[in-house]
């Protein structure tokens, strides 16, 4: 499997599979193309950066099933929906279940390529912030206990002097304990160690 930003693209008629891999292929993009969802849950990784060009309506797992599935398991992958036009009431459940957006078959290659390059910004954008995200939980861990207390406390506001006091220890104990944490945690003032432990907080 391909590790550049792909267009995967899961549609049971092979006719519109190929059709598909050459429009897009013509366009400059790396193209995967299945036969079916559970062929291209066998193949994909979570790690395998791009997005999911799926068919609404296919024998054995639909395209809703598929992106239940892709959702139980953490993959968080831009999901495009081609219908047909009797299809239009699942298209919109799927877009309500997170799809991105959905076009009306015959394709319509302008909207077909606008889609999928946002779709590949879309999960640009995603996988820079989980990297970020890992990186300064990385960061967190660290952090001793009693850092990890005096961070806390720095956040929420307390001086030098309250927190001194809070744990009876002295003026310069706890400026040293904030010197480690800006250096541990690559913050350069309180306000940036602030907007850091902002990210840290689970939504």
């Amino acid at each position: 499997m391909p590790v550049e930003p792909t267009v995967f693209v899961v549609d049971d008629d092979q006719a519109v599979r190929e059709a598909m891999r050459f429009r897009l292929q013509s366009a400059g993009l790396a193209v995967a193309v299945f036969g079916s969802a559970t062929e291209f849950l066998d193949a994909y990784a979570p790690d395998q950066p791009g997005c999911l060009v799926l068919d609404v309506r296919m024998p054995g797992m639909s395209g809703l099933d598929l992106q239940n599935a892709l959702r139980e398991n953490g993959i968080n992958l831009p999901v495009i929906i081609i219908t047909g036009h009797g299809d239009i009431a699942m298209a919109v459940r799927a877009v309500k279940a997170g799809a991105i957006d959905f076009l009306p078959k015959p394709l319509n290659d302008q909207h077909l390529l606008r889609a999928i390059r946002q779709a590949m910004e879309l999960d640009g954008q995603r996988r820079a912030a989980r990297k970020e995200s890992d990186a300064l939980a990385a960061r967190l861990d660290t952090l001793t206990p009693r850092e990890r207390e005096v961070m806390d406390l720095v956040v929420a506001g307390n001086t030098t002097k309250q927190i001194a006091a809070t744990f009876g220890s002295s003026h310069q104990a706890v400026d040293a304990h904030r010197a480690r944490i800006m250096h541990k945690m690559h913050a350069d003032s309180v306000a940036e160690l602030v907007r850091l432990a902002v990210a840290l907080r689970p939504e």
